[in-house]
């Protein structure tokens, strides 16, 4: 009997004691001398911005399930872990849990501390103290984060971890940056872009949503022209009005002039292709700048801007009659009616305004109720205004062929998950903007020389050598210049802004691989195998890194995409911290085990929505105490264990050489939901018939070698099981493996058909043999339990009827069938159909 082998297995406290091991043996550390064909995982780094939960779990856990396969294939795995954690929501958390706001005008206060409640109205810091705050709360949350994941059994060589903030990401970063520059794949320009009016920053169109929300269309009068809109807070920034030159209604009007309602502008009537008839009055006015066709129709047109809305999203105060661009024939009355809206929202601004619109008689009929698709920034509260600014962009458009291209070069799983980005790469409109008016993140690497007036010149700008990053340009000096000339006429200026946080996670496989850094590593490590992701981000950070590869590699970034589907809720809803349906990850954990809820998440196949079932997380703990349970049987009974000749137990040893073969080729394809029902398919098998079978023999009650037989082959079955079982249920797997074998399974070799066939014949083993077997045995059960008798009721007779061909197989096993039936006489009849009669001892 194995020396470790408990007397009574318990899965309880198993998780904290292999993660503890497996970390002092090294069991996951990335041995990069190794001779071994490297395995690569560009592991998401999640956002470190509150609290992971349940489908974090469920993907993550499917990245795990690879990379423990892999690992047992032979393959030396790279598999680090990074932290998101800089960006708009690590400063929103940062607000909230500190009761702070930055505000970059101060100084630096090195003695600040927060109090400790938040108070209501935020505390106004600098910007240093501000990242210091961030910087102290991320730390605390990837602690958390990291102990998730490890009582999780994530098997990361937590050596290799990373932060989007640190010093290693800033200068991958900065010197992506540099090089897209250098080769005109990135510019700044002052243009129209979208705005998050809370955050006060430019978004980037990956990160918008359509939200239908509740509004009115308005039909206004421009003189004798009536148009539809949904804004009419915006008709002080009207620059022109636009239809179709199709459009009989309209034809003669181009060309023509019209005087906007209450301010009394005078707006050209324009055609435009864009135009739609169809869509309302068939006329339609253009501000500077209400929605993205406005941009569209601005550009078309060669319009002026005539900008009203300010970053705080409220309209800006106008002095009508003085200001460029705001020439009225009624100043004064222009300035009556602005003034009622200036400082104004939008929503209370369109109030009043349609208000204002009617006293005048200017509303052609009544505000008509109306729902409508309004974009927002994915994680913002308010709809997105247009707001002109300088921006920092990625050429995107005019790669899109490329980019697309690149998508085919990569293996999609499932495959159908290549249409979503495909349909993202043919629906770009604009470049990537990849600038952000925020004070957490990579700053840009870029000053600019101020003239005379102190007007900075931005066509101009200072590089610094690569040997430099990472840098603040906000703290440190250009080449040249001495730090009292920073803001001084003839001096230089820092750029203000920083990295959007897609524009540092986006180069997560040349952070965690040492580009710049550690080119030895990198070129062994790029491209990486697997990208694992979920898929409403493909938009988003797949797409960046792949334009990220591309130009700095000429490359795609990595060979497979495995993408993972949502979890939902009992109603088939996806789970969200913002619907109030999520579950808490540890407590999940804490009740079922890690290893029943890892079952779960194995059930979920890639790119496919799965609904949250703590079921299935209590049939995965029943399977994992089944594994304890059979192996102590198994390991229970001391004796020689041979290689098996007994026809029966070389049958099983084939079947479940079938079972690696068809689990190994679903490890292969990244369907490791598969992969799992094979394993736990024969494992139910083996313990409900063969088990049973094999038990009286193993026993001595038949000759010394039929039992030496079958302790063989359930040391072998039970050593290869636990090897299938390794990736999706590790710590079992390992508190099994520990009771009689050295070292952990998680570094023993995957099993092969090749050892399970070892023994004599059993390359040869009759198909059938364990069917007939298992049918009488369950025949002779079954008839036990009708008869309400306990299953080691003595059979004084059973005639079996099956074919010539069943029957000469039952022959073969005969003895293993008739001592687990406990059945005195078994007689074979010839039939047509397989039946068994039982007839009971008299007690």
């Amino acid at each position: 009997m194995p020396r470790g082998l408990p007397d009574k297995p318990s899965l309880e406290g198993i998780e904290p004691r292999w993660a503890e091991r497996w970390e002092a043996d090294g069991i996951y550390r990335f041995d990069r001398g190794s001779e071994r064909t490297i395995y690569a995982i560009d592991t998401p780094p999640p956002t470190v911005s509150g609290s992971l939960h349940v489908g974090h779990v469920f993907s993550y856990t499917h990245t795990d399930l690879i990379a423990r396969f892999r690992r047992m294939r032979g393959d030396e795995v790279f598999y680090p872990m990074g932290w998101d954690d800089n960006g708009l929501p690590t400063e929103r958390r940062v607000q909230n849990y500190f009761g702070v706001r930055c505000d970059p005008s101060l100084p630096y206060d090195p003695g600040f501390e927060p109090p400790d409640e938040p108070p209501k109205q935020p505390i106004p810091v600098s910007r240093r103290n501000f990242v210091e705050l961030c910087l102290r709360l991320t730390v605390e949350d990837e602690k958390v984060f990291e102990e998730l994941w490890r009582r999780l059994g994530l098997s990361v060589d937590w050596r290799l971890t990373y932060t989007t903030i640190g010093e290693r990401a800033q200068r991958a970063s900065q010197r992506a940056f540099l090089h897209h520059l250098e080769h005109d794949l990135a510019y700044s320009v002052e243009a129209p872009t979208l705005w998050e009016v809370d955050y006060r920053t430019a978004v980037a169109q990956a990160e918008l949503e359509d939200r239908t929300v509740p509004s009115a269309s308005y039909r206004v009068l421009f003189g004798d022209v009536e148009i539809e809109t949904t804004r009419p807070e915006l008709i002080p920034a009207c620059v022109a009005m636009v239809a179709h030159p199709d459009d009989e209604r309209y034809r003669d009007r181009f060309g023509t002039e019209v005087a906007t309602p209450l301010f009394g502008v005078r707006v050209p009537i324009r055609a435009s292709e864009l135009a739609q008839p169809d869509k309302g009055t068939g006329i339609a006015m253009v501000c500077t700048f209400g929605d993205v066709t406005d941009v569209e129709w601005w550009r078309e047109l060669g319009l002026p801007i005539r900008s009203v809305m300010q970053p705080d999203g409220r309209l800006r105060a106008i002095r009508w009659g003085e200001e460029p661009g705001f020439e009225s024939k009624d100043p004064a009355r222009a300035q009556e009616a602005y003034d009622r809206i200036a400082g104004k929202r939008a929503k209370p601004a369109r109030e009043e305004i349609a208000q204002l619109l009617a006293d005048a008689g200017a509303l052609a009929a009544e505000p008509k109720p109306i729902e409508h698709p309004v974009k927002f920034y994915e994680r913002g509260e308010r709809p997105l205004e247009i707001i002109t600014s300088r921006q920092w962009f990625v050429r995107t458009m005019e790669h899109a062929d490329e980019l697309k291209q690149r998508g085919r070069e990569m293996r999609w799983i499932p495959e159908w998950t290549r249409s979503r980005y495909e349909n993202w790469v043919d629906g770009l409109n604009t470049d990537w903007c990849i600038s952000r008016q925020r004070f957490f993140g990579v700053p840009f690497p870029v000053w600019y020389p101020l003239d005379d007036d102190g007007v900075a010149d931005h066509s101009r700008p200072i590089l610094p050598d690569d040997s430099l990053l990472p840098l603040d340009p906000s703290s440190d000096v250009p080449p040249g210049y001495s730090a009292d000339q920073r803001g001084e006429p003839g001096g230089f200026a820092g750029d203000p802004d920083v990295m959007d946080t897609w524009a540092t996670s986006s180069l997560s496989p040349q952070i965690a691989g040492g580009f710049g850094e550690d080119e030895e590593l990198f070129e062994r490590v790029f491209p990486m195998d697997l990208r694992p992701q979920a898929h409403e981000i493909i938009r988003t950070w797949l797409f960046s890194t792949v334009v990220r590869s591309h130009f700095l590699h000429d490359s795609v970034p990595f060979r497979n995409c495995a993408i993972s589907g949502w979890v939902l809720d009992p109603d088939r809803k996806k789970m969200s911290k913002s619907k109030g349906n999520v579950v808490t990850p540890m407590g999940m954990l804490e009740q079922f085990g890690s290893d029943a809820v890892r079952y779960w998440a194995a059930s979920g196949r890639p790119g496919v929505d799965t609904k949250f079932d703590d079921n299935q997380m209590r049939v995965g703990r029943r399977l994992a105490t089944k594994i304890l349970n059979a192996s102590r049987f198994v390991l229970g009974h001391e004796g020689p264990a041979p290689p098996p000749t007994w026809p029966l137990d070389v049958a099983m040893l084939r079947r479940l050489a079938d079972t690696v073969d068809a689990v190994t080729r679903a490890f292969d394809d990244y369907d490791y939901t598969r992969a799992l029902e094979r394993t736990e398919e024969f494992f139910w098998w083996f313990c409900d018939n063969y088990l049973e079978l094999v038990k009286g023999r193993r026993y001595g009650e038949h000759a010394p070698d039929a039992a030496a037989s079958a302790n063989g082959a359930l040391r072998i079955a039970l050593d290869a099981q636990l090897r299938l079982f390794a990736p999706v249920l590790p710590f079992v797997a390992d508190e099994v493996w520990s009771w009689w074998r050295d070292g952990s399974v998680h570094r023993a070799p995957w099993p092969t058909r090749q050892e399970l066939i070892a023994a004599p014949g059993a390359d040869g083993a009759l198909d059938g043999l364990l069917d007939v077997a298992a049918d009488v045995l369950a025949e002779i059960r079954k008839a036990k339990s009708n008869a309400q008798l306990p299953m080691r009721a003595e059979v004084a007779r059973a005639v079996v009827r099956d074919s010539d061909e069943r029957l000469g197989l039952l022959g073969k096993v005969q003895d293993d069938v008739v001592e687990a039936g406990r059945v005195a006489e078994l007689e074979k009849v010839a039939g047509d159909d397989f039946a068994v009669e039982v007839e009971f001892a008299e007690s």
